[in-house]
């Protein structure tokens, strides 16, 4: 199952065993070991002109350096067009050396939040958004918060 299903896709009752891929969405082996805490967002509701940065610490708790890319994802929880799960809507490279900790920003653009509604144009709708930054795309891997759009 892709990460950016749409809520009901892939839904088979029939099937007894998982249906899930092998690896998720951004999944890396490394030597290193990263730990993601304390993510945070710059304004719990915004308007629909507003943008918001939301921040996640990522540290190293490895004895050696290592290279991490921090995914960053969208869900918006209710719209009136059935949309994905998650959205991957950015991503950042980050090095650190070992116990080393850096803080990671993403910005929150008003266009992040748009999507095709029923008459094909292209607009965001009030409601709550929910934020999820990680090392892949697999739930227990994300961080999760969440805002409101006015």
């Amino acid at each position: 199952m892709p990460y950016n299903h749409k809520p009901t896709q892939y839904w088979r009752p029939y099937i007894d065993k998982p249906y899930t891929p092998l690896y998720p969405f951004g999944f890396g082996l490394s030597y290193s070991t990263y730990k993601y805490e304390n993510l945070r967002l710059s304004k719990n509701e915004i308007s629909n002109t507003e943008s918001l940065i939301a921040s996640v610490d990522v540290n190293n708790t490895s004895k050696i350096a290592g290279e991490e890319i921090v995914q960053f994802y969208l869900n918006d929880k209710i719209r009136s067009v059935k949309q994905p799960v998650k959205e991957l809507k950015g991503f950042k490279r980050i090095t650190l050396k070992a116990g080393e900790k850096q803080t990671v920003t993403f910005n929150i653009e008003p266009k992040m939040l748009k999507f095709y509604d029923r008459k094909m144009n292209w607009s965001s709708e009030p409601g709550e958004f929910l934020v999820l930054i990680g090392k892949s795309s697999d739930d227990k891997d994300l961080k999760k918060i969440s805002f409101q759009l006015k």
